[in-house]
C-alpha cells in the first residue's frame, strides 16, 4: 500500500508542478498534498479512503490513477464552465433558492418531530368508520396457515387433522412437527395475505378466486415431491371493505400528512401574525 502511494506521488509529480506553477494558494499543512489544480488541492488521505483494504499494489495504483484523473477532470470542467458561463447570476439564484427550500424543509421536519403527536387509536378507528366506503379491497385476502411437507413425511394423517382443526393444541403440534419434517411452514393467522400470493405456492389452478375462497376452508394438494396443506381461517373478497388491520397503516399516513399540513400552515400563520404584531415587518405607506 505504501509503495503504491509512493508510485502515485511520482506519477503525478510533473502534473502537480505544471498545474501549481501559477498558484498562490497554500495547501493544508496538516495533510499531504498530491496535486493542485485551479486552486483546489487533492490530498493523500482522500486517495487512501477510496482504496479498498487488502488490495495489491497494482490494483490500488489503478484505482488511485482513475480517481485522480476523474478528480482533476471534474475540477477543470467545473472551472472552465464557470469562466465560459453567461448565466452565473441565474445559477446562483437557483442555488440560493434550493438552499432556502432545503433549510425550511429541514426546519419543518424538526418542528414536526418535536411537536406533532402520533394519531391515537380512537382517531384511526374513527377515520376507518367514517371513510370505510372508500377503503375497498382490490384483492381477495385471507388469514390462515400453509404447511408444505415431503410426500414421504411421517404421520400425514395426524398432520391433516392438525391443519384442519387449527386450534391452539394443533398449532403447537404443527410447530413441533415442522421443525424436523416441514419444507416450509407459514402461519399468517394474525395478518392478512393476498389469496393469489398464497395460491402461487400451491400446485392449484383457480379461475374464480372469490368463489374459491368462499367454498374452501381446507385445501390439500400433492405433486411428485411435496404435500401441501392450506387452512383458511378467515377471508374477505374483492369489493368488500378493507379489514381494519390492513387499512390501519395507510390511515396513519393519511392522518399524519394531514396533521403536518395543518401544523405547518398554522405555524406559518402564527409566525407572520407575530412578526406584524411586534413590528418586525415594516410596511411602507404609499405616497
Amino acid at each position: 500500500m505504501i509503495l503504491a502511494m509512493k508510485r502515485i506521488v511520482l506519477n503525478f509529480i510533473i502534473l502537480s508542478l505544471l498545474l501549481t506553477s501559477c498558484s498562490h494558494k497554500a495547501p493544508d499543512v496538516k495533510r499531504v498534498p498530491i496535486l493542485e489544480v485551479e486552486g483546489k488541492f487533492l490530498y493523500l488521505d482522500q486517495i487512501q479512503e477510496i482504496i479498498p483494504p487488502n488490495v495489491n499494489s497494482k490494483d490500488s495504483l489503478q484505482i488511485a490513477n482513475r480517481f485522480i484523473r476523474s478528480w482533476v477532470t471534474d475540477v477543470l470542467m467545473y472551472e472552465n464552465a464557470k469562466r465560459n458561463s453567461s448565466n452565473q447570476t441565474e445559477i446562483e439564484d437557483l442555488v440560493e433558492g434550493y438552499r432556502k427550500s432545503l433549510t425550511i424543509h429541514q426546519y419543518h421536519q424538526k418542528l414536526i418531530e418535536q411537536r406533532l403527536a402520533e394519531p391515537s387509536e380512537d382517531e384511526i378507528r374513527a377515520f376507518y368508520e367514517q371513510y370505510s366506503s372508500q377503503l375497498i379491497l382490490k384483492e381477495n385476502v385471507i388469514k390462515g396457515i400453509l404447511l408444505v411437507v415431503p410426500t414421504k413425511a411421517p404421520n400425514i394423517g395426524n398432520v391433516r387433522a392438525w391443519v384442519q382443526s387449527c386450534n391452539s393444541k394443533s398449532l403447537e403440534n404443527i410447530e413441533k412437527y415442522s421443525i424436523q419434517n416441514a419444507i416450509s411452514y407459514d402461519y399468517f393467522g394474525d395478518k392478512w395475505m393476498n389469496l393469489s400470493e398464497v395460491l402461487n405456492k400451491i400446485p392449484v389452478q383457480v379461475a374464480d378466486l372469490a368463489s374459491f375462497v368462499r367454498t374452501n376452508r381446507f385445501v390439500e394438494k400433492t405433486d411428485s415431491t411435496q404435500h401441501y396443506f392450506l387452512r383458511i381461517l378467515s377471508y374477505n373478497t374483492v369489493g368488500q371493505v378493507e379489514p381494519y388491520e390492513m387499512a390501519k397503516d395507510r390511515i396513519i399516513n393519511i392522518l399524519q400528512n394531514k396533521r403536518k399540513e395543518d401544523f405547518i400552515s398554522n405555524f406559518e400563520t402564527e409566525l407572520y401574525d407575530d412578526a406584524v404584531k411586534k413590528e418586525t415587518v415594516t410596511f411602507f405607506k404609499k405616497k
